[in-house]
Protein backbone atom coordinates (compact mmCIF):
# COMPACT_ATOMS: atom_id res chain seq x y z
CA UNK A 1 0.00 0.00 0.00
CA UNK A 2 1.56 3.71 -0.70
CA UNK A 3 0.88 6.38 0.25
CA UNK A 4 -2.78 7.16 1.87
CA UNK A 5 -5.26 4.66 -0.46
CA UNK A 6 -2.70 3.97 -3.29
CA UNK A 7 -0.66 1.07 -3.99
CA UNK A 8 2.51 1.16 -5.59
CA UNK A 9 3.29 -1.03 -9.12
CA UNK A 10 5.37 -4.04 -7.88
CA UNK A 11 8.69 -4.18 -9.11
CA UNK A 12 8.49 -7.34 -10.35
CA UNK A 13 5.52 -6.55 -12.71
CA UNK A 14 7.44 -3.55 -14.24
CA UNK A 15 9.90 -5.98 -15.97
CA UNK A 16 7.63 -8.48 -17.34
CA UNK A 17 5.46 -5.75 -18.62
CA UNK A 18 4.49 -5.54 -22.35
CA UNK A 19 1.32 -3.17 -22.29
CA UNK A 20 1.17 -0.78 -24.97
CA UNK A 21 -0.19 2.63 -25.28
CA UNK A 22 -3.52 2.78 -26.09
CA UNK A 23 -5.25 4.11 -29.29
CA UNK A 24 -8.71 5.44 -28.57
CA UNK A 25 -10.75 6.24 -31.61
CA UNK A 26 -10.95 9.98 -29.91
CA UNK A 27 -9.31 10.55 -26.27
CA UNK A 28 -12.30 10.88 -24.15
CA UNK A 29 -12.11 15.03 -23.98
CA UNK A 30 -12.49 15.36 -27.24
CA UNK A 31 -15.49 12.85 -27.30
CA UNK A 32 -17.74 15.03 -24.47
CA UNK A 33 -17.19 17.92 -26.89
CA UNK A 34 -18.61 16.15 -30.12
CA UNK A 35 -21.85 14.99 -27.66
CA UNK A 36 -22.05 18.38 -25.93
CA UNK A 37 -22.20 19.68 -29.40
CA UNK A 38 -24.72 16.69 -31.04
CA UNK A 39 -26.18 17.78 -27.82
CA UNK A 40 -26.86 21.43 -29.01
CA UNK A 41 -27.64 20.59 -32.30
CA UNK A 42 -30.79 18.48 -31.43
CA UNK A 43 -31.93 21.06 -29.00
CA UNK A 44 -31.26 23.48 -31.66
CA UNK A 45 -32.95 21.78 -34.72
CA UNK A 46 -35.30 19.12 -32.90
CA UNK A 47 -36.37 20.37 -29.56
CA UNK A 48 -38.91 17.75 -29.54
CA UNK A 49 -39.97 19.28 -26.46
CA UNK A 50 -39.17 22.19 -23.66
CA UNK A 51 -38.70 19.92 -20.32
CA UNK A 52 -36.76 22.90 -18.21
CA UNK A 53 -37.65 26.12 -18.99
CA UNK A 54 -36.03 29.34 -17.67
CA UNK A 55 -34.98 29.99 -15.13
CA UNK A 56 -35.09 26.74 -13.80
CA UNK A 57 -32.68 25.51 -16.35
CA UNK A 58 -29.96 27.23 -14.37
CA UNK A 59 -29.64 24.36 -12.35
CA UNK A 60 -27.51 22.80 -14.34
CA UNK A 61 -24.67 25.24 -12.71
CA UNK A 62 -25.04 23.44 -10.12
CA UNK A 63 -24.76 19.90 -11.53
CA UNK A 64 -22.06 21.10 -13.43
CA UNK A 65 -19.93 22.45 -10.47
CA UNK A 66 -20.18 19.25 -8.71
CA UNK A 67 -18.82 17.47 -11.81
CA UNK A 68 -16.06 19.87 -11.72
CA UNK A 69 -15.70 19.27 -7.63
CA UNK A 70 -15.48 15.72 -8.28
CA UNK A 71 -12.86 15.78 -11.30
CA UNK A 72 -10.90 17.83 -9.34
CA UNK A 73 -10.88 15.62 -6.66
CA UNK A 74 -9.47 12.85 -8.76
CA UNK A 75 -6.84 14.74 -10.48
CA UNK A 76 -5.17 16.46 -6.95
CA UNK A 77 -5.44 12.49 -5.51
CA UNK A 78 -3.49 11.47 -8.74
CA UNK A 79 -0.76 14.59 -8.78
CA UNK A 80 -0.65 13.48 -4.75
CA UNK A 81 0.56 10.02 -5.40
CA UNK A 82 2.37 11.07 -8.32
CA UNK A 83 0.87 9.12 -10.93
CA UNK A 84 -0.01 9.75 -14.68
CA UNK A 85 -3.77 11.16 -15.64
CA UNK A 86 -2.99 10.37 -19.45
CA UNK A 87 -5.30 7.67 -19.80
CA UNK A 88 -4.14 6.89 -22.96
CA UNK A 89 -0.53 5.50 -21.90
CA UNK A 90 -0.99 3.00 -18.95
CA UNK A 91 2.56 2.10 -18.87
CA UNK A 92 3.20 5.70 -17.14
CA UNK A 93 0.68 4.59 -14.24
CA UNK A 94 2.38 4.19 -10.99
CA UNK A 95 0.16 3.84 -8.21
CA UNK A 96 -3.47 2.23 -8.38
CA UNK A 97 -5.15 4.68 -6.57
CA UNK A 98 -8.50 3.62 -4.45
CA UNK A 99 -9.16 6.24 -1.74
CA UNK A 100 -10.73 9.46 -1.93
CA UNK A 101 -13.50 9.62 -4.64
CA UNK A 102 -11.65 6.21 -5.65
CA UNK A 103 -13.75 4.33 -2.97
CA UNK A 104 -17.17 5.25 -4.70
CA UNK A 105 -16.35 4.94 -8.46
CA UNK A 106 -13.27 3.27 -10.61
CA UNK A 107 -13.65 6.22 -12.90
CA UNK A 108 -14.96 9.64 -11.34
CA UNK A 109 -13.40 11.77 -14.19
CA UNK A 110 -15.66 9.99 -16.00
CA UNK A 111 -18.23 10.20 -14.37
CA UNK A 112 -17.46 14.40 -13.87
CA UNK A 113 -17.68 14.22 -17.72
CA UNK A 114 -21.29 12.37 -17.76
CA UNK A 115 -22.39 15.06 -15.28
CA UNK A 116 -21.26 17.97 -17.34
CA UNK A 117 -22.75 16.51 -20.26
CA UNK A 118 -26.11 16.05 -17.91
CA UNK A 119 -25.80 19.81 -16.75
CA UNK A 120 -25.81 20.81 -20.45
CA UNK A 121 -29.29 18.88 -21.13
CA UNK A 122 -30.26 20.90 -17.84
CA UNK A 123 -29.21 23.89 -19.33
CA UNK A 124 -31.01 23.14 -22.49
CA UNK A 125 -34.13 22.25 -21.60
CA UNK A 126 -35.53 20.04 -24.26
CA UNK A 127 -35.89 16.38 -24.17
CA UNK A 128 -33.97 15.74 -27.55
CA UNK A 129 -30.24 16.57 -26.36
CA UNK A 130 -31.24 13.92 -22.90
CA UNK A 131 -29.45 11.61 -25.77
CA UNK A 132 -26.37 12.76 -25.31
CA UNK A 133 -25.12 11.54 -22.29
CA UNK A 134 -26.09 7.66 -22.16
CA UNK A 135 -24.55 7.27 -25.62
CA UNK A 136 -21.61 8.99 -24.35
CA UNK A 137 -21.65 6.43 -21.53
CA UNK A 138 -21.83 3.71 -23.63
CA UNK A 139 -19.27 5.00 -26.34
CA UNK A 140 -16.55 6.18 -23.80
CA UNK A 141 -17.18 2.68 -21.92
CA UNK A 142 -16.60 0.28 -25.79
CA UNK A 143 -14.22 2.66 -26.62
CA UNK A 144 -11.83 3.63 -23.37
CA UNK A 145 -13.00 2.46 -20.43
CA UNK A 146 -12.76 -1.63 -20.90
CA UNK A 147 -9.37 -1.14 -22.84
CA UNK A 148 -8.32 0.99 -19.90
CA UNK A 149 -9.37 -1.58 -17.48
CA UNK A 150 -7.69 -4.39 -19.52
CA UNK A 151 -4.03 -2.22 -19.24
CA UNK A 152 -5.00 -1.83 -15.31
CA UNK A 153 -5.29 -5.78 -14.79
CA UNK A 154 -1.94 -6.20 -16.62
CA UNK A 155 -0.14 -3.87 -14.57
CA UNK A 156 -1.67 -4.32 -11.04
CA UNK A 157 -2.78 -7.35 -11.07
CA UNK A 158 -4.51 -8.72 -8.42
CA UNK A 159 -5.00 -5.47 -7.04
CA UNK A 160 -6.55 -4.07 -9.49
CA UNK A 161 -9.10 -7.03 -9.61
CA UNK A 162 -9.65 -6.67 -5.98
CA UNK A 163 -10.71 -3.37 -6.63
CA UNK A 164 -12.52 -4.23 -9.37
CA UNK A 165 -14.34 -6.44 -7.57
CA UNK A 166 -14.70 -3.82 -4.38
CA UNK A 167 -15.59 -0.62 -6.46
CA UNK A 168 -18.09 0.08 -9.72
CA UNK A 169 -17.47 0.98 -13.01
CA UNK A 170 -19.18 4.32 -12.69
CA UNK A 171 -20.77 4.61 -9.23
CA UNK A 172 -21.09 2.56 -5.91
CA UNK A 173 -19.04 0.10 -3.69
CA UNK A 174 -19.90 -3.85 -4.03
CA UNK A 175 -20.01 -5.71 -1.00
Amino acid sequence: MGLNGSRRLLPHHAGSLTVQPMRPILPPPILVVLAALLMWALDRWAPVAQWISSPWNRFGVLVAAGAVAIAVAALVRFRQVGTTVNPIDPRKASHLVTDGVFRFSRNPMYVALVLLLIAWAIWLGSAAPWIGPPLFVIVLTVWQIIPEETALHRLFGEQYVSYRRSVARWIGRRR
